[in-house]
């Protein structure tokens, strides 16, 4: 078992998953896909605000076994779906889902071929909504677009951005855990649990250095037809 529950911090960030949630218009019991659910901390979250169909995807075998006993424990096993596989190589039909949830991943798998695959799968005038460090969204990505709506060769449309609070991963996640870390190292754990502490301190000593460098914001972008 890790050391600390990382899902008990990660929660901290469920205040900007609601209020991009709220954002939306209303759809009654949506198809929701979340791309790298992890152990499905803003998955759950989803399920309680949409009362819809929530799948969360993740090829980390061990994040998904612990967001399958969520699941049962709470009782959502007829609403919530846990699959191990790539969003590349997934089971879904062409436009079958109504909104597309991404935070954090689609810098990791690749903008472009991620957009292509959610237009894809977004059924007409759908939703995606993803979040990633500004720097990565504007200077790595829309940099290299020229129109004023730099998502419209994508085919989606702006439509609305919240910006979370600056330095909200620093404030708000790693400065705590930073707290938690130490308290932890000065009683006596089990060394087992050394490399786990050490890896957690490696980024917290990364983000420490330039937090500004990792402000997010939640882009809501909808699906144009072609």
């Amino acid at each position: 078992m890790d050391i600390p529950d990382m899902d008990r911090f990660r929660k901290v960030f469920l205040k900007y998953t609601k209020k991009a949630f709220n954002q939306l218009p209303k759809i009654t019991a949506p198809k929701i896909l979340d791309v790298g659910c992890g152990t499905g901390v803003p998955t759950i979250e989803l399920a309680k605000l949409s009362k819809g169909e929530i799948i969360g995807l993740d090829i980390d075998h061990e994040a998904l076994k612990k967001f399958k006993r969520k699941i049962r424990k709470l009782g959502l096993e007829n609403r919530v779906k846990a699959l191990t596989t790539s969003f590349f190589n997934n089971p879904f039909f062409k436009e079958s889902i109504d909104i597309i949830w991404a935070e954090g991943v689609f810098y990791h798998i690749g903008y472009d071929t991620a957009f292509k695959e959610s237009y894809r799968l977004l059924k007409p005038h759908g939703f995606l909504v993803m979040v990633d460090t500004l720097e990565s969204i504007e200077k790595e990505f829309l940099k290299t677009k020229s129109e004023s709506d730099p998502f419209l060769k994508l085919g989606f449309t702006l439509y609305k951005r919240i910006n979370w609070s600056e330095k909200a991963w620093w404030n708000e996640y790693y400065q705590p855990l930073e707290d938690t870390l130490k308290n932890l190292r000065a009683s006596n754990i089990d060394p087992e649990n050394y490399k786990h502490l050490s890896q957690h301190e490696n980024e917290i000593a990364m983000i420490k250095e330039n937090p500004k460098k990792f402000d997010c914001a939640h882009f809501i972008l909808q699906k144009l037809n072609k």
